[in-house]
């Protein structure tokens, strides 16, 4: 019974067919062979979803001409990764580049980049059609809990219009000539995934290793016009385009193999250019985006991942200056600010051509962070990037910060007048602990995410949860993400507050709630846990936790009187905190129990091992060399007789009492005064 549901889904859902289905994989429920009788199990996450959401099968010599076994078309050795709607092919060797911690990376790419289509084509001419969305519309409108979301956004009726466009429903004919409206619509042009869309998009992924992005773009983005796949690696661009083949999406999937940038700077005609450019590197993609902000067509996407968070995080912060050109600092914050760091130079960038960005959607996420920025042109525009960059102080002591405008604008009528930013906002020592302050940035100091667009996102994804295998983690990212206050930049852990102060942490909801009386707004981060982001200036924390404090006294007589917490409590507050818990201080995200914080699923979850160009079993010689090499110098000897080799350091001072009983050495070398009469 079970098989035959698995069969029904699998077939419904349109991943395999009636004569090529070969084998049925259920999340959370292990994979089975249909031919077999073997049965292997995978780990489950929190949300009853498979770790990663990625399915593996490999053949090898010895069992490649067992009937039913294999998927079609596999050589020798070679592994299918299935993701998505995509089934790519690897090379037992590992040759290429694949790491299954970022399917969420992939999913929320395929999410924006539909729901930018959907807009760009719309002025077009260009109706897309994404599967599954009436089953979408459905659930929304079905489910009170999104419902509200749905008459805020305004979406409802636009989505139902595009899922009653022809989706293998039934419904098809009769809702391409009327929308939800009544009116006729035969002027639009229906684009469906995997089809060919002539006045579609254009997309580029510079770095694209396997193809395996590349091909779920052409097999799940509805509306593209051609998918151009770029490694430079001769081996990578053979897979590409056998795993175009492979899916059969060679119509819409090109491979090629040059140089990321020179594919790009040969783009920057005006009729060359690509609507969406995707980078992924491995490591900073510093080199890449010059060309990317000329390549990028007007009003286009760009794509950006940064893996290199130990630059951008503080721990060199000159190389990151040499990189982005901002000084990155060790700061609670530093995942934000490693976002607007990345903003931030980009937006310098774009400007050397008179270009500017405007921030879709920014995350900070496992060991990486994405943005998603649309590239505009206009002169008048650019002026205004100086005011929209900032250097922020951070004292060292406390961890208060400041932020200083690098340039100011005023509007004097229909006019626009620039001068130099006055400062600094600090004195020579922190106001509020005596300590001195780090400098940092140049920072992006405006909005990071653009909430309209991330709400018809956010809609399309929980409206439809089985396109995307982390579905509920982009869910809950999203609204976190909805929920931030645009225009406060950085943000307080409020495990470091009370860590400043040496008392014990107050419940956040709490401590939410007594900025919400003192008139201040305050909103959660989806960059970590525990996190303050508030238009209080840092004096209103810090009387906070001093009312806090008084409440749950610490002992002063052990502070020193020149560390930070003595110097805080000495001070009496001027605002009289009330603790009193609010309705509103709970947020929608948390009340709703979102997947907000996804635990690591499994061991070793984070960035893999750089690929080779001969292969040879990388895999394979990391973990041989990380079981050989672990712990090699920490393990303390035990061996009593070891011990013996080395002196008594007590017994040469004569203050030894264990006798023969200590495990070193009082041989005649160790006497007492030995050392003097060898001198």
């Amino acid at each position: 019974m079970l098989l035959r549901v698995a069969l029904s889904l699998c077939v419904t859902a349109g991943r395999v067919s009636h004569k090529d289905l070969r084998k049925v994989s259920l999340r959370g429920l292990g994979t089975m062979e249909v031919l077999g009788t073997s049965q292997n199990n995978t780990t489950t996450d929190s949300t009853g979803a498979s770790t990663d959401g990625v399915t593996t099968s490999t053949t090898t010599p010895a069992n490649t001409s067992q009937a039913g076994t294999a998927e079609p078309g596999l050589l020798p050795g070679e592994t299918v990764v299935r993701e998505g709607k995509a089934a790519i092919l690897f090379p037992s060797a590992n040759e290429v580049f694949y790491n299954p911690v970022q399917e969420f990376n992939r999913d929320l790419t395929c999410a924006v980049i539909t729901e930018f289509a959907r807009e760009q084509l719309s002025q077009r001419g260009v109706r897309i059609v994404v599967p599954g969305e009436k089953e979408r519309v459905v659930v929304c409108l079905s489910d009170d809990k999104h419902s509200s979301e749905n008459q805020e956004t305004g979406d409802g009726q636009e989505l139902l219009k595009d899922a009653g466009n022809g989706n293998g429903t039934g419904n098809g004919n009769e809702n391409e000539k009327k929308d939800g409206d009544g009116k006729e619509e035969e002027s639009f042009i229906t684009a469906s995934v995997g089809e060919k869309c002539e006045q579609g998009l254009s997309v580029l992924e510079g770095l694209a290793a396997s193809g395996l992005r590349s091909v779920r773009f052409a097999l799940e983005v509805p509306g593209l016009r051609s998918v151009t796949a770029n490694d430079f690696s001769a081996k990578a661009a053979a897979l590409i385009a056998r795993n175009a083949q492979h899916n059969k999406v060679a119509h819409l999937v090109q491979a090629s193999q040059r140089d990321a940038s020179m594919v790009m700077y040969e783009a920057r005609g005006r009729n060359q250019r690509f609507d969406v450019i995707d980078l992924d590197p491995y490591g900073s993609p510093s080199p890449f985006l010059d060309a990317a902000v000329q390549a990028v067509s007007e009003g286009g996407l760009l794509c950006i991942t940064c893996t290199d968070m130990a630059v951008m995080a503080g721990n060199s912060g000159e190389t990151c200056y040499s990189k982005y050109g901002s000084v990155s600092i060790k700061a609670k914050s530093c995942h934000e600010i490693a976002l607007r760091i990345i903003l931030h130079s980009l937006d310098q960038r774009a400007n050397v051509y008179q270009r500017y960005i405007e921030p879709l959607l920014s995350v900070s996420v496992d060991f990486y962070i994405r943005v998603f920025v649309r590239v505009r042109t206009g002169q008048a525009k650019v002026k205004n990037s100086a005011s929209k960059q900032a250097l922020v102080y951070h004292c060292a002591g406390c961890g208060s910060f400041h932020l200083q405008r690098m340039g100011k604008k005023m509007s004097h009528g229909n006019n626009m007048k620039y001068s130099a930013a006055t400062g600094p906002p600090v004195g020579t020592s922190c106001e509020h602990c005596g300590q001195r302050h780090q400098l940092g940035g140049p920072l992006w100091a405006e909005a990071l995410h653009d909430v309209g667009f991330v709400q018809r996102v956010l809609s399309a994804v929980s409206g439809n949860p089985s396109r995307f295998g982390t579905a509920k983690r982009i869910e809950g990212i999203l609204s976190m993400v909805t929920e931030e206050l645009p225009d406060v930049p950085l943000y307080y852990t409020l495990d470091h507050l009370s860590s400043t102060v040496h008392c014990n942490t107050p419940p956040m909801l709490q401590f939410r709630s007594a900025l919400l009386h003192a008139g201040y707004r305050v909103s959660l981060s989806h960059a970590c846990k525990n996190t303050i982001k508030t238009d209080a200036p840092p004096r209103v924390l810090w009387d906070i936790m001093r009312g806090w404090e008084k409440a749950n006294p610490v002992k002063r007589e052990r502070l020193s009187e020149t560390s930070p917490a003595y110097q805080i409590l000495t001070k009496e507050p001027t605002l009289q905190a009330c603790f009193d818990v609010r309705e509103d201080a709970n947020p929608q995200s948390r009340k709703r129990h979102l997947v907000r914080f996804q635990e690591n699923p499994q061991a070793n979850w984070g960035p893999k091992a750089r690929a080779k160009a001969g292969g040879g079993g990388i895999s394979l010689e990391l973990e041989d060399k990380r079981k050989k090499f672990q712990g090699k110098r920490k393990n303390a000897i035990t061996d009593s007789a070891q011990l013996k080799n080395f002196p008594c350091k007590r017994f040469r001072k004569g203050t030894c009492t264990q006798g023969d009983k200590c495990c070193y050495s009082h041989g005649l070398e160790s006497a007492p005064g030995e050392a003097d009469k060898m001198e």
